[in-house]
């Protein structure tokens, strides 16, 4: 009986196999792809049930339920024995001698992959792209959740298997496949630069400034000609507290006080330099002056006559 779309007739391939890696039959290539060797019993088997090319295959670990996919390069091995690449003895978990489930598959042609280097080393090839272009030809299939190795300049960079479409297994045999690149594993996204400020431009707190006095009128002490200290001083002269609060709350020198230091400099005589008591003060000048003496007059022959015999 023939099933349309699976590529066999009757029945599927379905076999147990222990498991070895590909430098136990002196196959260093195989590391460069993703095909394993089978023994020539398997080739019998799918012959029969015909297999259509490409031979792609399910490798499933039961003991770690892990799963992956391979094709096949040849059927030279020893009956009851298959040889891996080590890396996808790696991927399965499986060491040496274990056994491993093998079972036919047919896969979708992917349209899509995404992948993620583990280490930034990679990218630092000069064209990964193109390396990793002719790495790929070496592989039949992809499985998300795999890590491939890319062997380059004798060193081994492995390659994480992040996404496939439109499945999570795909062919990538003769078809065109969309590339994308994850940040590698090890990535780190870079630290802004801070401009550095130089010391003299760093803001600095400064201090509050001092507010200047304001100017006020007239707030000047007396002094007097002759040395003597004045009567009137405290009235002139109001302290620097009080003529700071008169000019902060805008308080003018009340007309009282300036009336009475002019008539204290009115009572005391003295000269008052200022244009307030100049003319105010001339008519009590006047009044305090004594009158002058009058010449007395001439008389003739009033003297004292005296003797010349004494």
């Amino acid at each position: 009986m023939y099933f349309e779309g699976y590529g066999f007739r009757g029945s599927t391939f379905e076999q147990t196999y222990r498991c070895y890696p590909a430098s136990f039959i002196d196959k260093p290539q195989l590391e460069a792809g993703d095909k394993i060797i089978m023994p020539p019993s398997a080739l019998d088997r799918l012959a029969s049930l015909h297999i259509e090319y490409p031979m792609l295959f399910e490798v499933h670990n039961a003991a770690a339920e892990r799963t992956s996919h391979c094709g096949v390069l040849e059927f030279i091995a020893e009956e009851g024995m298959i040889y891996m690449p080590y890396w996808m003895m790696q991927n399965l978990l499986l060491q040496e001698g274990d056994m491993v489930f093998i079972k036919n598959a047919n896969l979708p042609k992917g349209t899509y992959v995404k992948l993620q280097p583990h280490t930034t080393d990679f990218l630092d090839i000069s064209n990964p792209k193109a390396i990793l272009e002719k790495t790929l030809r070496n592989f039949s299939c992809l499985t998300t959740g795999d890590s491939i190795m890319v062997a380059y300049n004798n060193k081994k960079y492995y390659i994480d298997i992040v996404e496939t479409k439109p499945s999570n297994a795909i062919s990538i045999i003769e078809t065109d496949c969309e590339v994308d690149f994850a940040p590698p594993l090890d990535y780190k996204e870079p630290e802004p630069v801070r401009p550095s400020v130089p010391a003299s431009t760093e803001p600095t707190t400064e201090a509050p400034a001092e507010e200047e006095p304001k100017f006020i009128p007239f707030t000047g002490s007396g002094r007097r000609l002759d040395g003597k200290p004045s009567k009137d001083k405290d009235v002139l002269a109001p302290s620097p507290a009080k003529r700071q609060a008169n000019a902060t709350n805008g308080v003018q020198p009340s007309t009282a006080t300036t009336s009475q230091g002019s008539s204290s400099r009115k009572t005391t005589g003295k000269l008052v330099f200022g244009s307030g008591g100049s003319r105010a003060e001339k008519a009590p000048e006047k009044e305090a002056e004594e009158p002058k003496k009058e010449d007395p007059k001439f008389t003739a022959f009033t003297g004292k006559k005296y003797s010349l015999k004494g």
